[in-house]
């Protein structure tokens, strides 16, 4: 069925009546919960493979921890390596393409950019640590065919930017890391979903049922059957699995995060320095962050992780000194209990599938978790599987985690 049939987004005036989004009745492929970096990206995907698509969104777009300002796209450690390294190996290779593609379509730029990353060497220790994981690397990274490499550096190395005195034993200076705009990433994707499918704001998920496909909502829009269903509405997902599932399977955390004026650093590397990361952006702006608290009250900012950001990063980065801080932002991350995402069919479900997690790596993987859900929604083998790690096995059952070992 054609698709267009369901971009209906106003007040449509038939028979000397008006009929709203309320008493549309839309038949669906897809009906995805949550406008994230994961919904959305998963709703392009389906898109594109001919799919008819919904995303509803209880808030607004990007309202969650995909609204942040980081935007760091930072490889794993060529070390100990494993599938789930590799898959995001991958991704960080294909990624550039794909926002690439997401801007021709669109017309609206992501951000994107292959920036590089510095990580200051503290001590001997370190030094030779990275000095391994720098001749590792040649095997895993293959910069003969990829062109990224991870070399060590002299102390002293890039002081211009880094300041010197915290890199005493040089410092690792890679080419793979990159950055992305969040929020624009996150506008041109829901631009596509408008275009070619569905994207409801301001209505919620109130529950599924798989024996008539229909969707329970609550706010003003259609009532939703459809054939599958995802959840990726980040941390809020967690309860909802639970309640399906009758298991913990993760939680929220949260983080903060500061813009600053950033003008003349536009073309400079990522730095990550104890536990921060600094990330210039192409509009003249720099990133600082993030924190990392599991125990707290609300989402908003707090004002005194805001003065520890700006103290910390200009602690390592004196370019950053004196100037202003544009905005700061909170949010709840999704974090899984074990770490790693959780993609796929729920258990003991048929038609209910999740994509949630994806702890400070989602911007990264995002396009190519798609990827992998939507070849197995339509019965295919994706070309870069998802690892087992990743796989709802890893999390529920038997391998749920105890809570008394969890992070």
């Amino acid at each position: 069925m054609d698709p267009s049939a369901y971009r209906i987004f106003f007040i449509v005036t038939t028979g000397g009546s008006s009929l709203t989004t309320s008493s549309l009745s839309l038949s669906l492929d897809l009906v995805i919960v949550g406008a994230g970096v994961f919904g959305l990206s998963i709703a392009y995907r389906a898109l594109k493979a001919g799919m008819t698509v919904a995303v509803i969104e209880e808030q607004c777009v990007g309202a969650g921890a995909s609204g942040g300002l980081l935007g760091a796209l930072m490889p794993h450690m060529p070390a100990r390596w494993n599938p789930k390294k590799e898959f995001q190996f991958q991704s960080l290779l294909q990624l550039e393409t794909h926002a690439r593609e997401v801007e021709s379509e669109t017309g609206l730029a992501t951000g994107y950019r292959r920036c590089g990353r510095i990580l200051p060497l503290t001590s001997d220790d370190k030094l030779q640590h990275h000095t391994e994981r720098a001749e590792e690397s040649q095997i895993r990274w293959k910069p003969e065919e990829t062109g990224f490499s991870y070399v060590v550096e002299q102390a002293g190395s890039r002081a211009d930017w880094l300041d010197p005195a915290s890199a005493p034993f040089g410092l690792v200076h890679e080419t793979l890391a990159a950055r992305i705009s969040p929020r624009a990433y996150i506008a041109a994707l829901a631009s596509y979903v408008r275009m070619n499918g569905n994207l409801f704001e301001g209505l919620g998920f109130r529950g599924y049922d798989e024996r008539t496909g229909k969707v329970r909502t609550e706010g003003i829009g259609p009532t939703l059957t459809c054939e599958r269903l995802v959840l990726a509405n980040g941390y809020q997902a967690y309860d909802t699995l639970q309640d399906f599932t009758g298991q913990a399977i993760g939680r929220g955390e949260k983080g903060q995060a500061i813009l600053m004026d950033g003008r003349g650093l536009e073309d400079r590397p990522a730095i990550y320095c104890e536990g921060l990361y600094v990330v210039p952006h192409e509009d003249g702006t720099v990133a600082i962050g993030s924190t990392s608290d599991r125990d707290f009250q609300d989402a908003s900012v707090d004002p005194r992780r805001t003065e520890e950001l700006v103290s910390r990063a200009t602690a390592f980065c004196p370019s950053l000194k004196g100037r202003e801080i544009l905005t700061a932002w909170a949010g709840i991350r999704p974090r899984c209990n074990k770490r790693d995402p959780m993609i796929g069919l729920l258990p003991e479900h048929s038609r209910t599938f999740a994509a949630v997690g994806g702890f400070k790596i989602s911007f990264g993987i995002a396009h190519l978790v798609a990827r992998a859900l939507v070849s197995e929604l339509a019965g295919q083998t994706p070309e870069v599987p998802l690892p087992e790690t990743f796989r709802p096995d890893h999390h529920f059952g038997t391998n749920l985690l105890p809570a008394d070992q969890r992070e």
